[in-house]
């Protein structure tokens, strides 16, 4: 079942991976490796994210990716929007000519929960992924109780 495409499903895997300490830049391989995506892929993510500021490069010798904010505020719809936006319904995708604007109750109803997604995903920072009551955490990384300082699970 996949709710978000695989680019935005990539692209949250590397900006959790960017939270971890050191908080020093990390090459595309290094991301690629610790997130298990392709390394020309998650290439591509990372340009899309560094466009739309959420993570900062640097080119050369020591040089590489960093989180460009805090994980405190930083949504996970901020990410999914950078990468591959969630797609709404705004007009019959049947293209019935005499639903136009006017949705089905199917189409509404999907259109419903796309948006119930969005909010979701807009109130959901990424310090919340790692400070979760879950057993498992994502990628291993877990933020200390003051939710900025991250430190390895």
């Amino acid at each position: 079942m996949q709710l978000i495409s695989r680019t935005s499903e990539y692209a949250l895997r590397a900006v959790i991976w960017l939270v971890q300490p050191p908080a020093r830049s990390q090459t595309t391989r290094q991301i690629a490796t610790g997130t298990r995506t392709p390394p020309d892929y998650i290439a591509k993510v990372l340009q899309s994210l560094a466009k739309a500021g959420l993570v900062r490069s640097q080119r050369g010798l020591g040089g590489g990716f960093q989180l460009a904010g805090d994980p405190a505020q930083i949504t996970v719809l901020d990410v999914i929007n950078a990468v591959d936006p969630l797609e709404r319904i705004h007009t019959c995708p049947l293209g019935l000519k005499a639903h136009g604007t006017n949705l089905c109750p199917l189409h509404c109803g999907l259109n419903d929960t796309a948006l119930q997604m969005e909010a979701a995903f807009a109130k959901t920072k990424l310090a919340d992924l790692l400070n979760g009551a879950m057993p498992s955490i994502p990628l291993g990384i877990k933020l200390q109780p003051d939710r900025r300082s991250p430190v390895p699970a």
